[in-house]
């Protein structure tokens, strides 16, 4: 048998020429289109920029709650004028049958009689052939007035319907443009938990080191990073208390702080009690970045394992029902 041919060798100093000229056709394609490399990304934006972006959106939101709340009234008046257009159209149609039998039993008794009187109907100054011509216009009037009405309430009925399903469209898409903003701020707001600044002296199998602390409110660094980002987070409405002379617990210490949600040892309010709520619940969130140590709200800890009651101590502020109490390690 013969052997078979071999194949013409590739020359590789021809091929490397032709791929370096296609990687660097490459390039000046990417450079002419704009193309970003690696290293030419652009900046996260900042914490400032963010909350710019939040508070801008925030605001977008109200607005569009407000819209969808007036479209919302504005489908329920045309709804209800769709009914009442409806309901008068029922009506009108039905007296237009009324109308139509009565022409119909009139000319049904003109066909019985021909053209001779009607003895039974008539008086002795009409003749029965004009009296039937009286009562066929009357008739045929009222038959075209039932009509018209009809074609009134129709019109109105539909115009109604237009108005109820383009009111409803609207208010369906201010409510997408709500869900869609509410999106970006969900967005935004997990942007900035990423930012959250980590509690200082955290060990690197999670514990943390004991703090002393220091400065005019004599409290720990990693209590003033706790209390500095969470007023940075959150709208506070009421005072913030750190440190203060006691004979137990972590605010003789510098390591706990009491966020008001009310004064005077009143009840808080809806909003106070939803403000509460929201700290709480960011605080157990970002215990292991802050170095929290457990959480008190309305009668209830958290240790990051969950809520659990506690006894009851008295009061509004001795339960904690007018302030979250932040510990720290």
């Amino acid at each position: 048998m013969a052997a078979a041919s071999p194949a013409p060798p590739t020359s590789r100093a021809s091929a490397t020429p032709r791929r370096r000229a296609a990687v660097a056709a490459s390039l000046i394609l990417a450079f002419a289109l704009g193309v970003p490399s690696a290293g030419s990304a652009a900046p996260k934006p900042t914490e400032a920029e963010l909350r710019k972006d939040l508070a801008k959106l925030n605001k977008k939101v109200d607005t569009l709650i407000e819209a969808y709340a007036a479209k919302r009234e504005s489908l329920a008046k045309a709804q209800k004028a769709e009914g009442v257009a409806k309901k008068n159209l029922r009506k009108a149609e039905e007296a237009l049958t009324a109308a139509k039998g009565e022409v119909d039993a009139i000319a049904q008794l003109r066909y019985q009689s021909g053209s001779s009187s009607l003895p039974l109907l008539f008086t002795h100054d009409l003749s029965g052939a004009a009296l039937m011509e009286q009562l066929t216009a009357q008739q045929s009037a009222h038959l075209e007035g039932y009509a018209r009405s009809r074609d009134e309430r129709k019109k109105a009925a539909e115009l109604a319907a237009r108005l109820t399903e383009r009111i409803r469209g609207e208010a369906e898409e201010v409510e997408d443009r709500r869900e869609e903003t509410e999106k970006v701020i969900r967005d935004i707001k997990k942007k900035l938990e990423a930012l959250v600044p980590l509690g200082s002296g955290r060990r690197s199998n999670g514990t943390w080191v004991p703090q002393l602390p220091n400065g005019a409110d004599n409290i720990t660094d990693r209590t003033r990073n706790m209390r500095e980002t969470i007023k940075r987070y959150f709208n506070l409405t009421h005072v913030v208390g750190c440190y203060r002379y006691d004979t137990f617990g972590e605010h003789p210490l510098g390591r706990a702080c009491d966020f008001m949600m009310s004064s005077g040892g009143s009840m808080p309010s809806a909003a106070g009690m939803k403000l509460g709520d929201e700290i709480a619940a960011w605080a157990i969130k970002n215990r292991t970045k802050l170095g929290v140590k457990y959480v008190i709200w309305r009668q209830r800890i958290n240790h990051g394992s969950g809520w659990r009651f506690m006894s009851d101590r008295g009061g509004i502020t001795a339960n904690h029902y007018d302030h979250v109490h932040i510990s720290m390690f």
